[in-house]
């Protein structure tokens, strides 16, 4: 069978977005950020006041609150609820018995059409969240009703360094101010009664960093990471003074220019772990661009960090060594940011196995003995249990399909790897791929159970080095632009080799954490799908990216209710209480990773659209969703193809490397940016304009002169428009 849908067997690049969505030169050419001052009251941007809220603006939220979450249940005071981000809830008025009597209460579109990957705060009745850009709203969290909206106005330009979307994962509140971080890289302290800006501050030197991961906040301090690490950034997360926007101190996770003088002492053992390369020139990586987690008994800040830039060790440090403090979770001290103890889950990282994954806290008896650990599934395939006081690892199990290691051993902590994973002088199929056995879909432990829920999925990556590299030994950085170390022409052929694309597998897997085993697990037909929660009414709710809502029992696995939502989900849903009566409310609006990784196949968003939503269920709701029309999938007609064998050969090339990170592997869109092999006579008339020219660049496609010649262009569209006049001769009637 001729292949024809995009790739399941997903690249090194465990696909991610860059492509055509935009960007600019603003100031700033990759350099370390010096602090930044903050900007107090007087900002352009204005939140627009809709209805004067129900709630008095979180005045009450602080740490002795969120400290204490679980007295209140009807509540959702921070990212995972409480300080140890389980994302268990106590409520349990909707349990497995009465769950048929689950439906609609109500429902707010976004007016977004990007992914959402937001957790929403929910206090005393109000609903704060961001939505793509960081664009940040609250909601009467009992009606629906929008109270205000903040617009940090990013230039559309800046989604061009998005590895993975123009998402926002949420927000944080303290002390009545709402504090979100925008897509370029801004963090904004709003007051949460109307919205309006109280301070802001600039957190990043320029392009190509990006955020969007969501603020923690304690000890009258608010942190945030960084992403970027595809582009060539050096990652590092900072804390900042919540009443000024002054900064209180920065931890750099990896070393910089060994010329200049490291900023933080811990560095110091960093350096020479680091060898022969010259990473500084590249960035080095190690963004903090989602996961962290503070305890409040010893005042400490867990982080967990990302991959190398580039990507492959042999380019970034051809001598060898772990490249600390790569793909590690650290302890940090929450007051002074100084490091209490590390540990790295993949030394010498070589494939994209971020350690960003979700981190919580608990208290689990193992062995006979009550353990204070912390617990992350990171990319890598291996379930980690750590004692959270001194970093000692407990246990490590592979909670998915691994072939780059055989197990960790538990004496030296690192792990054993089987040499599948070398592609220094191949082409490398490798499990996980980048998209990772577990990406930064937040699971969920229940106490009641012992168990941790945990999206899942087995995708195989494809890892070939930089021709340049292989030819030369040289690698040349792209400004601005991705430097993996990845030879994208030799990912292209082994698509192109493969006579049919597998599908892939999602699933949830419930695992218990003491034993290292799986109880149970339940399949999906795509990867990548939602974030969860568990709940004390024995239930567990998971969004799916093919366009439902589950819940299932918590013990056995059962599923006990759907929900049919056509929108893709990849958000948490929450759970909260107004009035008495026990709310559950998901994000839907499909994206991030899966703007390349997801598959037509199954995506709901290349069959319904992509039109975010905001939903929230209770027993007897008794609202309906409006069915959505089917979207016309049917490919225009082209004219016949001019272009030579060489010109499409060279479009295929340029456009794996600057288009199918946003517009899909072989030109098949999953459905949240445009398929281009669905071009209008309009839009192939003026594509040069469009991919030189930027004129749509405020919509998000920014100009790629800066890369891309004008018969690169051209040679790009003659590679679509083969693809286009190939899936359509397959889409017309056989006469």
């Amino acid at each position: 069978m001729a292949k024809k849908w995009p790739v399941a067997v997903n690249a090194a690049a465990g696909l991610v977005l860059a492509g055509f969505i935009g960007w600019q030169f603003i100031g700033g050419d990759g350099e370390d950020a010096a602090p930044a001052e903050p900007v107090v009251a007087e900002v352009p941007a204005e939140a627009t006041p809709l209805e004067a809220p129900r709630a008095e603006g979180a005045t009450g939220v602080d740490r002795e609150r969120i400290s204490n979450a679980d007295a209140e249940p009807g509540n959702w005071l921070s990212h995972g609820r409480s300080y140890n981000e389980q994302r268990f809830s106590p409520l349990d008025q909707i349990t497995t018995e009465n769950i048929g009597e689950l439906s609609l209460a109500w429902s707010l579109d976004t007016d977004t059409t990007r992914g959402l990957e937001a957790t929403p705060i929910v206090v005393d009745g109000t609903m704060y969240m961001s939505l793509s850009w960081g664009v940040t709203i609250a909601v009467d969290a009992k009606t629906g009703e929008e109270l205000w909206r903040f617009d940090p106005e990013v230039p559309g330009e800046w989604g061009r360094y998005g590895c993975c979307d123009v998402v926002n994962r949420g927000v944080a509140v303290w002390k009545g101010r709402v504090y979100v971080a925008s897509f370029d890289g801004r963090l904004f302290a709003l007051d949460a009664k109307d919205g309006s800006v109280v301070w802001e501050v600039n957190t990043v030197p320029g392009p190509p960093y990006t955020i969007t991961g969501a603020p923690r906040v304690f000890n009258d301090k608010v942190v945030i990471g960084n992403g970027g690490g595809e582009y060539g950034v050096r990652g590092y997360i900072t804390a900042y003074d919540t009443e000024t926007g002054e900064q209180a101190w920065r931890f750099y996770t990896v070393p910089g220019d060994p010329s200049l003088p490291l900023e933080n002492p811990e560095l110091e053992a960093a350096v020479p772990t680091w060898k022969g390369g010259e990473w500084w020139k590249v960035g080095g990586g190690g963004t903090a661009w989602d996961s962290m987690v503070f305890e409040p008994e010893t005042d400490t800040l867990y982080v967990g960090t990302g991959n190398g830039s580039p990507w492959t060790r042999e380019i970034r440090s051809p001598g060898g060594g772990d490249n600390l403090y790569l793909s590690s979770i650290i302890a940090l001290d929450a007051d002074t940011g100084r490091m209490k103890w590390y540990y790295q889950t993949t030394p010498g990282d070589n494939w994209d196995y971020t350690a960003t994954q979700p981190l919580m806290l608990a208290d689990i008896e193992i062995d006979g003995s009550t353990r204070k650990v912390i617990m992350q599934a990171p990319k890598n395939g291996f379930f980690y249990v750590l004692d959270r006081m001194t970093g000692e690892l407990i246990s490590a199990n592979p909670f998915s399909t691994v072939t780059w290691a055989s197990h960790v051993d538990l004496e030296t902590g690192r792990p054993v790897e089987t040499g599948e994973g070398e592609y220094g002088d191949r082409t490398a199929f490798v499990l996980p791929s980048a998209n990772g056995a577990h990406n930064w879909h937040p699971m969920a432990f229940s106490p009641d159970t012992g168990l941790v829920y945990i999206p899942t999925q087995d995708i195989a990556g494809i890892y070939s080095l930089s021709e340049q590299w292989k030819e030369q030994g040289e690698f040349t950085p792209k400004k601005n632009w991705w430097n993996t170390g990845i030879d994208w022409t030799d990912y292209i052929d082994a698509i192109n080799a493969l006579p049919e694309i597998p599908m892939e597998k999602g699933y949830l897997k419930a695992w218990d954490p003491a034993t290292g085993e799986m109880k149970w697990q339940a399949e999906y037909p795509a990867p990548l799908n939602g974030g969860v929660l568990a709940t004390a009414g024995n239930l567990v709710f998971q969004g799916t990216a093919d366009g439902f809502f589950h819940a299932y029992n918590a013990e056995t696995g059962e599923r006990v209710w759907s929900q049919r939502i056509q929108t893709g989900i990849v958000a948490a849903p929450v759970t909260y209480m107004v009035d008495g009566e026990q709310y559950v409310s998901v994000l839907a609006g499909w994206g991030g990773v899966n703007i390349v990784s997801g598959d037509a196949r199954t995506s709901a968003a290349a069959k319904f659209g992509n039109d975010g939503r905001l939903l929230t269920f209770k027993i007897g709701g008794g609202e309906e969703l409006p069915e959505l029309a089917m979207l016309d999938q049917s490919i225009p007609e082209w004219p016949a193809l001019t272009a030579s064998e060489e010109e499409v050969r060279q479009g295929e090339i340029g456009y794996a490397t600057y288009c199918m990170l946003c517009h899909g592997a072989l030109a098949i869109s999953p459905g949240v940016t445009p398929d281009l092999r669905r071009m209008g006579e309009s839009t192939r008339e003026h594509f040069q304009d469009i991919v030189r020219g930027g004129i749509l660049s405020d919509n998000g496609m920014a100009s790629f002169a800066d890369h891309l010649s004008e018969e690169d262009v051209e040679a790009i569209k003659s590679y679509i428009q083969k693809r286009a006049l190939e899936d359509r001769a397959r889409q017309q009637p056989v006469n």
